[in-house]
């Protein structure tokens, strides 16, 4: 098969097709078996042989606004009539505008916007401002982490995927709070953020303060497992970080723009960082793009003096366009309200209503549309479910018409910010008809 433009593919001849030619990320080539999707509609994807499945995944956690908005998919094509591509040294009114609709929702200490072309890339160079204006190289970051697959996110990223890419130099991990699997032997909450700081005090005087460039963090850790943190917490990240004289990165590329009911998680701390990392819900990933929102004081330290980084498509014209059209969107159809209610009214209070009637889930966190389930085999043990469970469960609701995004020994509930109440009853209902299901118990 060479035609590309051949129709009337089953799903059996596309997967063939691929898994021929491409080369997948974070897999083992000989084991590939991808679901093949022809098209898709708000929160629905619709496979060659012409099934539906409710997307409770966004994909990689990025189609905030669904799949297909008409809104952004007539942006990229105003701006393909327009301009389809032109270098980054050049000024845009696109690139321009998105970067104003940006920093219209960031706190008001931040002044510029740095475009890359996706969350990795945007924790790359995040890393490389704080390294420059504070002449110092370490950086900080969680263990239960991810942060990008470039040179030094994957580095600072805290789970396994690391491992295999240490090659980037000055990163140190410390351990963030996480109740329910505490490090810190705390029984509350109040005590888990208690400890947790006293730990990352601990961490940043043993390597010493004066070394450290940056804390790099998610706001709400997204793979690792949504944990939302406890309240305070990130306020004493900040003040820890004013005390040492560290520049405080906070990673929204999964949790900003909607996707925790708030345009940035870290809002409902009322904590300002001094860059902030974001990508996939700025334009639902229509068109990847990424960037690091930049605060008036180290965007000033380049004032005379040159930034050493850059990209070749920093800023396309065709992403940025989709980020416009997608911000517009957002504000004129209260979507990051609409996300925010879903957690507050639908997914939280079914998600503990499963808990209380299962064994299988140990806890259920989150908030917005940004909500884990993790499952154990032994509740008073906490023992994580064997991998071999979670891929029957995953196939399970694949067969029942919905595509979940899991990891390690959680289902992660995580659909676009506009999907209906009633579309995500209806994948709740498929989610407790699996977990309920003698067939992976």
């Amino acid at each position: 098969m060479t035609d590309t433009t051949l129709t009337n593919l089953s799903n059996a001849e596309v997967a063939k097709y691929d898994t021929s030619h491409v080369f997948h990320s974070w897999s083992a080539q000989g084991k590939l078996a991808p679901l093949p999707i022809k098209t898709a509609h708000g929160s629905t994807v619709v496979d060659f042989d012409g099934n539906e499945y409710l997307d409770l995944s966004s994909q990689l956690v990025f189609t905030n606004l669904g799949h297909q908005h008409p809104r952004v998919v007539e942006a990229i094509k105003k701006q393909a009539d327009e301009l389809l591509t032109i270098a980054p040294a050049h000024a845009n009114q696109t690139r321009a505008g998105a970067a104003e609709l940006i920093l219209e929702h960031a706190p008001e200490n931040m002044d510029r916007v740095f475009f890359t072309n996706g969350g990795a890339d945007a924790n790359e160079n995040a890393i490389r401002l704080a390294r420059q204006v504070t002449g110092r190289d370490k950086v900080l970051s969680r263990y239960r982490s991810y942060h990008g697959n470039t040179g030094a996110a994957i580095v600072a990223t805290g789970d396994w995927r690391r491992q295999p890419n240490e090659y980037a130099t000055g990163h140190v991990h410390f351990f963030g709070p996480y109740l329910y699997r505490s490090e810190f032997w705390a029984e509350t909450e109040e005590q888990e953020c208690e400890r947790a700081l006293q730990h990352l005090d601990s961490v940043i005087r043993h390597e010493g303060p004066t070394t450290i460039a940056a804390i790099l963090l998610e706001s709400i850790p997204g793979t690792a497992g949504i944990m939302v943190p406890p309240a305070g917490y990130l306020q004493g990240v900040r003040e820890l970080a004013d005390r040492y004289g560290i520049v405080l990165i906070a990673d929204e590329v999964m949790a900003g723009f909607g996707r925790a009911g708030e345009w940035f998680a870290f809002q409902a701390q009322g904590v300002t960082p001094d860059l902030i990392t974001f990508a996939k819900g700025v334009n639902s990933g229509y068109v990847p793009l990424g960037g690091v929102i930049i605060s008036k004081e180290i965007a000033a330290a380049f004032d005379e003096r040159v930034f050493p980084g850059g990209l070749t498509y920093s800023g396309h014209p065709l992403a940025t366009a989709a980020a416009v059209a997608t911000i517009e969107t957002m504000t004129d159809e209260g979507v990051v309200e609409h996300a925010r209610e879903l957690g507050t009214d639908v997914i939280g209070p079914r998600l503990r209503e499963l808990a209380e009637e299962l064994d299988v889930i140990g806890e259920v966190r989150g908030t917005g549309v940004f909500w884990a389930i993790e499952l154990v085999s032994d509740a008073a043990a906490r023992t994580p479910v064997a991998a071999e469970y979670m891929g029957r469960v995953k196939a399970a609701l694949v067969a029942r018409g919905v595509i979940p995004f899991t990891s390690d020994n959680r289902i992660h509930i995580v659909p676009p910010c506009t999907i209906s109440s009633e579309e995500l009853n209806r994948g709740l209902d498929v989610v407790a008809e699996v977990l309920r299901s003698e067939a992976v118990s």
